[in-house]
């Protein structure tokens, strides 16, 4: 019988409106509009876009490690203005750094502009822009250094803007001359 109501579920579930998750139903009832994806392909690609852990800041937080800096990744500071998530934490020296993306965070010189569902995007990508400000802003008042660095610059430049930033990496009292 249940077997029964599980075909009958995902038969009825095709020949409705597409099935949306639950926050996109909860933004719609507050009148947010979104452009609900219908094709299921582009759907599970724009699910699989990474917050954390993209190729470019994998080989940042890579050559770092390398050289001897120890950081932490996509940690949460509670400043007193905002919550902030910089891709790369020094905490004991204040450094926080942020590999942006060219499409989300809108490169002036890679960042393309979507043709489709425009009136969507553009405010997104801007607010997002904006967000970005707001952290820096926040993170500078609570006495950080932000360093952002785009996804296109090169990994060499990327850790020379970084290693400015944090100076020199600490060597570990357990560490011995032999060791390093």
């Amino acid at each position: 019988m249940a077997q029964q109501a599980k075909k009958q579920v995902k038969k009825t579930r095709g020949a409705g409106p597409p099935v949306v998750s639950k926050s996109a139903a909860e933004a719609a009832a507050k009148g947010k509009t979104y452009p609900f994806v219908t094709d299921p392909g582009r759907a599970q690609n724009m699910r699989s876009n990474r917050r954390s852990d993209t190729k470019p800041e994998l080989a940042l937080r890579s050559a770092l490690h390398g050289m001897g800096y120890r950081y932490r990744k996509d940690f949460r500071l509670d400043l007193p203005l905002r919550r902030v998530r910089p891709d790369i934490a020094f905490t004991a020296r204040k450094v926080a750094v942020f590999v942006d993306g060219c499409f989300w965070h809108a490169c002036p010189e890679h960042g393309s502009k979507p043709k489709s569902n425009e009136w969507y995007w553009s405010p997104k990508l801007l607010k997002n822009v904006e967000r970005d400000r707001a952290a820096d802003a926040a993170l500078e008042q609570a006495g950080w250094t932000v360093v952002r660095l785009w996804e296109h610059v090169p990994v060499a430049d990327a850790v020379a803007q970084v290693v400015a930033a944090v100076g020199e990496p600490r060597r570990d009292a357990k560490q011995t001359p032999d060791r390093l």
